[in-house]
């Protein structure tokens, strides 16, 4: 059902710091940066860069997961076979398109999802994250 890696979401301490690792040194490709997180491109990787809460530890405590694609149509079916397998989720829903959070059996944190980083700044567009730019905004 896997069809295979969706994005990478880390948490951070410092913002700039890592905006400037991830673009500057890997060349990796700034799309969008908003107060407390930032979306970079490199290939196919889509990864994003999410601000921790002070005193928050790292990574264990933060956002920090790893995303899989599934196709829309596979989504309902897949998750449903997940959550009867008594799989443990770790956090709801709360963006564009279906995703399924769920922990490994290692407590490693996993998400499911069905969309793209097209997908997730086209909905960004509509309602943007608080202080977010686009990559056309910012260049120059």
């Amino acid at each position: 059902m896997i069809e295979g890696f969706n994005h990478l979401t880390l948490t951070v301490e410092d913002l700039d710091r890592s905006v400037a690792f991830y673009r500057d040194l890997l060349g990796m490709r700034l799309t969008a940066r908003w107060d407390s997180g930032a979306y970079l491109e490199a290939g196919t990787l889509w990864l994003c860069l999410s601000s921790a809460d002070s005193g928050q530890a790292l990574p264990a405590d933060g956002y920090t997961h790893y995303a899989f694609t599934v196709s829309a149509s596979a989504f309902a079916p897949f998750a449903a076979q997940l959550r009867s397998s008594g799989v443990r989720e770790w956090r709801s829903n709360r963006s564009e398109g279906d995703s399924l959070y769920v922990l490994d059996p290692d407590g490693h944190r996993l998400e499911i999802h069905a969309g793209t980083l097209a997908t997730r700044l086209a909905q960004c567009r509509r309602q943007p994250y608080a202080g977010m730019r686009f990559a056309e905004e910012m260049d120059g």
